[in-house]
């Protein structure tokens, strides 16, 4: 009787402990794809048109400590992708425009190409697609009859290294190729490049990758001043009358970069093309222009590049594809000050060339992207370059009437050293922005401060609004509560994972089971 009793506790045991590993499989498949790139998600280009660009292994750890996953290169640059190895930040890399010719007219020099610059380096470096050529329809039409040719020939170097599954390949195009763009349902590509267009999407089609467009909801606005309004441009809160509405569709757009996706999905439509998705390989806002680009200012490009990144982390689709968030990449990570002219060329970063930010995106609430740009750990310094009389002024002055606490500062103290003015200017620059608050036009001291997320402290000098100085309270104290804390949530996640996975029914043949042991 007792082996029978036995018998039965054990066969029920391993049932439910089959039927958990069934319902616990389904959970992990999920997981797996929401890995990939399945979800929608903003990426930054970089350019490299900077005077004193950071080092490839400088920039990769500057692109982690930001939460950057996603990236596009100009080029296929062999040192950058080497820094970029086991970092699991998603790359698509370039062919530029000089290099088309040559690769669509030998597979043998296509073949080469991906064997230096993607076989050298994938998997350890994830690189993601290709994009071939830079807007060559419009930048340099001539070489529009070569474009289909390289990205065959690409392809094909792909499939013969076994990774035309992995990497997409693509071409980025100008929104200057769709005509008529709005109202969006009307849109269609310009004719004359039908011959290109055409066969690049049934290629795309084939293949699985995206149509990459280039918009930029700025030129748009600039380009249609009085007709477009500039709320309309920066994803800013409409009143339903100042919405534009498609007559046809009788679609309401609350902004311009969803009205140009659709236009893409619309002209692509027209030319019976339903299942090419559109990735937006450009998009940004200029911080500064000349006399002729008023609209170019920090204030804008921060609200546009802002609510950008919360509107593709909402993945709220666009007006006619709802189910689809096209994923971005903005236009770009550092300020490019070697650029020609206009200004605002050298002006699209959201950063300076040694990482220190050109303003502070307000993207709190949006998931981990730029973590360290939000107004929450922001400090005050000194810019280099300023001259010492100048900055003894403004020291006097955060010391003096802007009654920073400069303590700190004094002979023996913790900041003391080094004993130099840009030292002792930096420390009180930030007494006297924490102490404002941190709000707009408290780190200015006549041009010669900036704003950083890099915490400025060193040794035993904590500035001012430092996570350090909340740390060095809180440490005893949390020392001993971290082990059993964590202890507490595993136990929680795991009772809450049986407990969810184990319905009313077999609840009860888990109590029966217990009883029987009980009475045996």
């Amino acid at each position: 009787m007792a082996v029978s009793k036995l018998t039965i506790i054990l066969s029920l045991f391993t049932l439910l402990f089959t039927l958990l590993q069934a319902k616990s499989a389904p959970q992990i498949k999920q997981v797996k794809v929401q890995d990939q790139d399945a979800q929608p998600f903003v990426g930054v280009n970089i350019g490299t048109d900077v005077s004193n660009l950071v080092s490839p292994s400088a920039l990769v750890s500057f692109l982690q400590v930001q939460k950057i996953t996603h990236i596009r290169l100009y080029d296929a640059n062999p040192d950058l992708l080497k820094a970029l190895a086991h970092s699991k930040i998603r790359v698509i890399i370039s062919v530029p425009n000089n290099q088309l010719l040559a690769i669509g007219s030998s597979n043998t020099t296509a073949a080469a190409w991906i064997g230096r610059n993607v076989v050298a380096f994938y998997p350890e470096t994830v690189i993601t697609a290709i994009s071939v050529g830079d807007e060559v329809l419009t930048t340099v039409p001539s070489s529009g009859p070569i474009l289909l040719p390289a990205i065959e020939s690409l392809y094909s170097a792909l499939v013969a290294a076994n990774l035309h599954t992995q990497i997409k390949i693509s071409t980025p195009h100008a929104a200057a190729i769709i005509l008529d763009p709005f109202p969006p349902s009307q849109a269609f590509f310009n004719q004359s490049l039908s011959s290109v267009i055409v066969p690049l999407l049934q290629f795309l089609s084939k293949t699985g990758s995206p149509l990459m467009m280039n918009l930029y909801p700025y030129y748009v606005f600039m380009q249609n001043k009085g007709v477009v309004p500039l709320d309309n441009s920066l994803f800013k809160p409409l009143t339903p009358s100042k919405e534009m509405v498609d007559p046809n569709t009788l679609l309401h757009y609350t902004n311009v970069l969803d009205a140009m996706i659709d236009a893409a999905y619309s002209s692509m439509k027209n030319l019976n093309f339903t299942d090419v998705v559109v990735l937006v390989t450009e998009s940004g806002w200029p911080s500064k222009g000349d006399s002729k680009e008023p609209y170019a200012t920090i204030d804008n490009a921060d609200t546009y590049n802002s609510n950008l990144i919360k509107h593709v982390l909402d993945r709220s689709g666009t007006p006619l594809h709802p189910e689809i968030t096209s994923s971005v990449y903005i236009y770009e990570l550092f300020n490019e000050d070697l650029r020609s002219p206009p200004v605002s060329e050298a002006n699209w970063g959201l950063f300076y060339g040694n990482s220190t930010p050109v303003y502070l995106l307000h993207v709190a609430g949006s998931g981990t992207f730029l973590a360290n740009d939000t107004t929450n750990q922001t400090y005050c310094v000194v810019m280099d370059g300023v001259d010492s009389k100048t900055l003894q002024a403004a020291l006097d002055w955060a010391c003096g009437p802007g009654r920073a606490n400069c303590s700190e500062i004094q002979p023996g103290e913790n900041c003391y050293q080094p004993n130099n003015v840009k030292s002792h200017a930096t420390y009180a620059f930030d007494s006297y922005y924490q102490k404002e608050g941190r709000v707009a036009g408290s780190c200015d001291f006549k041009g010669v401060a900036m704003i950083t997320t890099s915490d400025p402290s060193h040794g035993n000098c904590i500035f001012p609004g430092s996570k350090q100085a909340t740390n060095t309270t809180r440490q005893v104290v949390n020392s001993t509560d971290i082990s059993g804390a964590g202890n507490r949530v595993r136990f929680v996640t795991f009772w809450s994972w049986r407990i969810s996975a184990i319905n009313k029914w077999w609840h009860f043949f888990l109590v029966l089971a217990f009883n029987i042991l009980l009475l045996w």
